[in-house]
């Protein structure tokens, strides 16, 4: 077997994405043939001897997606040390432990919808990097009637912290004497990006549900609920198994 990037390896096996995993390398927790491995060091499993906290790595896991449908008031998170409830505690045993299932991207603790889980890094990063342009779609309700004018201005791309925003496809699906329904599909994703938007255009949101990631739609699924993707959902081939 060819030698890997370490990274990779401890995704594969199930232990979150890479980007966890090179925490794990940085933290020094990580190690081949008992000497203290390197961020972007390359091993081959099946010659060298990997561990992390001085235990062997597990071999790799089937690749698995999910779709959940993640109510409010669930931490999008493996873990979370105030103690909510979090993700995985929607799973079964079998599957919250032991699989190496993680969250791909974020939906922040007041959001609910479309949530995809899954243990492949290579699948996770293909979801969430910037450059690969995934689109999520978003129903929302926000307080007061915006005008046109300020969905144009939405639409363009408002700037956050002094950066440009991608535009975004904005869409109104009903209107009542106090609050908006609307529809976006974006293509970024910054921390609680609709949410501020909506705040400094003067119409804050009252609830946010994901309806789609790229293709993957919630449909029917109801909320606290989840399905297994069929690998002819995945959104590219090449993490098929």
């Amino acid at each position: 077997m060819p030698e890997e990037r370490l990274q990779k390896l401890i995704a594969a096996a199930g232990l979150g994405s890479r980007r966890h995993a090179e925490t794990l390398l940085r933290a020094g927790r990580v190690s081949v043939n008992g000497r203290t491995a390197q961020l972007g060091e390359r091993a081959d499993p099946e010659r060298d001897a990997i561990c992390l906290d001085g235990r062997p790595l597990a071999k790799a896991q089937p690749p698995l997606v999910l779709l959940l449908n993640k109510p409010a008031g669930v931490m999008c998170s493996c873990h979370d040390p105030e103690g909510r409830p979090i993700v995985l505690d929607l799973l079964p045993p079998e599957l919250a432990s032991g699989q190496g299932l993680h969250p791909v991207g974020r939906l922040d603790f007041h959001s609910r919808g479309a949530l995809l889980l899954s243990n492949n890094g290579a699948l996770t990063l293909q979801l969430t990097h910037p450059r690969f342009q995934h689109s999520k779609t978003y129903r929302i309700w926000v307080r007061g009637q915006p005008s046109q004018s300020v969905l144009d201005q939405w639409a363009r791309g408002v700037p956050l912290d002094g950066q440009p925003s991608q535009p975004v496809t904005v869409r109104r699906l009903e209107q009542q004497r106090d609050a908006s329904a609307l529809e976006l599909v974006m293509h970024e994703g910054r921390n609680r990006q609709i949410r501020r938007t909506a705040e400094l255009l003067g119409h804050p949101v009252l609830d946010l549900q994901r309806v789609a990631i790229g293709s993957i739609a919630l449909g029917e699924l109801p909320e606290g609920r989840w399905r297994r993707l069929d690998p002819q959902e995945w959104p590219d081939s090449h993490h098929r198994p």
